[in-house]
């Protein structure tokens, strides 16, 4: 079993899921830790979509965590994946976010790769004029890129370094999986991406992710037009091991709801200057109109009525991360849908109309806890357990994710 990360004064991690110390935010050695036992541990990573690599020799780059990852497809039709580094001096074999090549060179010194990431040839290995030169008995598949064991899920690419650990299946369970699966069900297009920087840790963001019954407060857009509210019904899937959520809300009942009379969230005089934008069809056959799911460490889905994105968390130090936005489509689109999945997508995104405070209160809280190492965050709503229940009102995935991070780094 790994040692603790580090030695615990006592009492600063109580027992249980309910006490999170600030520490874990702001310590460089959590950090180091983390991408040792996290990213490059037996966690499943979102990588990129199957349609960033359509075609044979087609790539993308993406992290995992501070690793720099090449996918690609290989001449078979098989997406691969591996390090984005050269096995020489240590150079980014690849320099684009995305490409199509016959093979891969570094730009350093020119050690060629094939599409899986083995090395093929290196310049002046017999040196020139028969001097210089590798040693005769160098030995180029001795020497390459870490390779990642891949699997592709209903169009999304995932990997580890670890390929006798748990299967993406196993890991995020049955349920889960069927949530994913719900919402992309048949061929995607991509139709916007952009990368957002946050100033915070990149744990406050997943906690925030996870966090079912904040948007009826911070998010004052949700509310006042009736796109998600507490008393709209709905609930909290969570994995056994905790990895994996899916938070529902169900389509708003008909009528006056009062349940936010007098609080911050409740402006009924509020009205939308272009009403459309609330416009929306139901296309999942059931009376979901929004789901957000998310698999540890960093990988969200989001649906919230017709606008469909992945986020990917990636991060940048102790207080910064960026936050990769994919906006998606079905390739069967109408005109119209497509149309209004695009108007939808203002909604999320840095200036979205419910989650440009999303991209705040992160750096409020990296902030506040500035000087409270030594004191605890409360995440008691709705209990203790880390179970799946019938109401958002509840803080059951977050310590789910605080389940399953403590569980893999040993503390």
């Amino acid at each position: 079993m790994d040692q603790p990360v580090r030695d615990l004064p006592v009492g600063a991690w109580p027992p249980g899921l309910t006490r999170v110390p600030y520490w874990v935010y702001r310590d460089p050695g959590i950090a180091r830790a983390e991408q040792a036992r996290l990213f490059e541990g037996p966690c499943w990573h979102f990588l990129c979509l199957e349609i960033d690599v359509p075609n044979p020799g087609d790539y993308r780059t993406t992290m995992m965590g501070a690793m720099p990852v090449v996918v690609a497809r290989a001449e078979d039709g098989a997406v691969v994946a591996f390090e984005n580094r050269c096995a020489h001096r240590g150079a980014l074999i690849c320099l684009d976010d995305g490409g199509s090549v016959k093979d891969f060179q570094c730009i350093y010194h020119a050690w060629r790769y094939d599409l899986h990431g083995n090395l093929k040839s290196v310049a002046f290995r017999h040196g020139v004029g028969g001097k210089g030169g590798m040693p005769d008995d160098f030995r180029p598949e001795a020497h390459g890129p870490r390779k990642l064991h891949v699997t592709v899920q209903s169009g999304l690419v995932f990997g580890t370094l670890v390929p006798d650990g748990p299967s993406f299946e196993d890991t995020i369970g049955s349920e889960i999986l069927a949530r994913l699966q719900r919402v992309l069900h048949k061929k995607l297009e991509i139709i916007g991406r952009f990368t957002q920087q946050l100033p915070c840790n990149w744990k406050l963001y997943m906690e925030n992710v996870r966090d079912t019954y904040h948007a009826s407060l911070l998010h004052t857009f949700f509310t006042t037009f009736r796109i998600t509210r507490l008393s709209h019904g709905g609930g909290v899937m969570v994995s056994d091991n905790g990895v994996a959520h899916a938070s529902t809300t169900l389509a708003p009942p008909q009528g006056p709801d009062t349940t936010y009379a007098g609080m911050r969230a409740d402006n009924e005089g509020f009205r939308l200057q272009d009403p459309s934008f609330m416009r929306s069809v139901a296309e999942f056959n059931d009376d979901i109109s929004l789901q957000i799911l998310s698999i540890f460490p960093g990988f969200v889905l989001q649906q919230i009525n017709n606008t469909l994105a992945v986020r990917q968390i990636v991060p940048r130090g102790i207080d910064s991360m960026d936050l990769h936005w994919t906006y998606l489509g079905f390739a069967d689109d109408t005109p119209d849908l497509r149309a209004m999945r695009l108007k939808q997508a203002n909604l999320a995104g840095p200036a979205g109309y419910v989650s440009m405070e999303d991209g705040a209160v992160g750096g409020f809280v990296q902030r506040g806890i500035a000087a409270a190492e030594a004191e605890t965050s409360v995440v008691e709503m709705g209990g203790t357990s880390a179970d799946t229940t019938d109401t958002r009102a509840t803080e059951a995935s977050v310590r789910g994710f605080w389940k399953a991070w403590r569980a893999r780094m040993g503390l």
